[in-house]
């Protein structure tokens, strides 16, 4: 079969059915862009996880005079001998613990007034009030609960805190999110193929004429099929491509624009970047070809008898 002779039947078929045409376009997008971004979530719960994992430290926080209500601080704010107890008790237990930072309550304090710098709030607090610290790194952030048995309770100690405990509704929410995103994916490439089916059994029909005199003068199966599935792979690859732009923008206008701002939150939380968008595009475009040949391969054969 000529080349020419493919090319102006595709065409020919863009034209005649711009309408259906369009439609498989607009709901490949939608779908492949719903599955992008429950794919781009799902990475999104990785580097999240990955950056907080890598930084999470677990707290000791040392009593107070202001500490109520604490067994463990009935004596008022720990003396420095205390503190000095649970530094040797910690550097007894490496290398579970990496690294310890102590933290005094005047350093709590002004991070305090950063973080929350306009709140009406600041100058009922002291600094006196803030207790201090000390972070803990550990090598596995998952054996929180050996430091929690070896400090919750002992004398001097107001509470230990683990921020990975913080973060796992943030987790949480994410993978909520994004396998919502997948399930509303699939949902769309379902309708992707049966607007598929529907598209190339109305576009068969409006050429029956066209196949029968190709079937009488000899024309293969192949030959009669190639210009619809052709027709039907291009509109989806074009949907596809439409939402990786979409993916993109949103990546690299929403994401990266808000997130990863230097003077924004970017420090305090990595994000997924427009190099992940490229990561999946290939996977997006691949599923874009299955689809569309499987379905109207498979629908042709049932449609258009050869």
């Amino acid at each position: 079969m000529r080349l020419t002779f493919l090319l102006g039947e595709v065409g020919n078929g863009f034209r005649r059915n711009a309408s259906m045409i369009i439609s498989v376009v607009l709901v490949s997008m939608v779908s492949l862009f719903f599955l992008g971004a429950g794919l781009l979530a799902q990475r999104e719960v990785s580097v999240a996880k990955g950056f907080w994992y890598d930084k999470v430290q677990v707290s000791i926080f040392f009593c107070t005079d202001q500490s109520t209500g604490v067994q463990s601080c009935t004596d008022g704010a720990a003396t420095q001998a205390q503190k000095d107890q649970v530094k040797s008790q910690l550097d007894g237990m490496e290398p579970l613990v990496e690294h310890v930072y102590y933290e005094s309550s005047q350093q709590a304090y002004d991070r305090f007034k950063k973080q929350f710098r306009g709140s009406p709030y600041l100058s009922d607090v002291t600094a006196d009030a803030m207790p201090s610290s000390y972070r803990v790194k550990l090598s596995d952030p998952n054996k929180y609960n050996e430091i929690v048995a070896s400090f919750e309770g002992q004398q001097g100690v107001e509470a230990v805190s683990d921020q990975s405990n913080v973060l796992s509704t943030f987790f949480k929410l994410l993978h909520v999110i994004s396998v919502g995103a997948v399930a509303l994916a699939v949902v769309m490439v379902i309708c992707a193929i049966l607007l598929i089916t529907t598209t190339i059994r109305q576009v068969a029909y409006t050429r029956r004429r066209q196949v029968s005199i190709m079937r009488l003068v000899g024309a293969s199966s192949t030959v009669i099929y190639l210009p619809f599935v052709i027709e039907i792979l291009l509109a989806t690859l074009i949907g596809a491509a439409l939402a990786v732009g979409l993916l993109w923008a949103l990546v690299h206008y929403g994401v990266e624009g808000l997130f990863n701002d230097s003077g924004s939150t970017g420090t305090l939380v990595s994000m997924i970047s427009t190099a992940d968008v490229w990561d999946f595009a290939p996977w997006l475009f691949a599923g874009a070809v299955v689809i569309a040949l499987a379905t109207a391969w498979i629908t042709l054969r049932r449609y258009l008898r050869v």
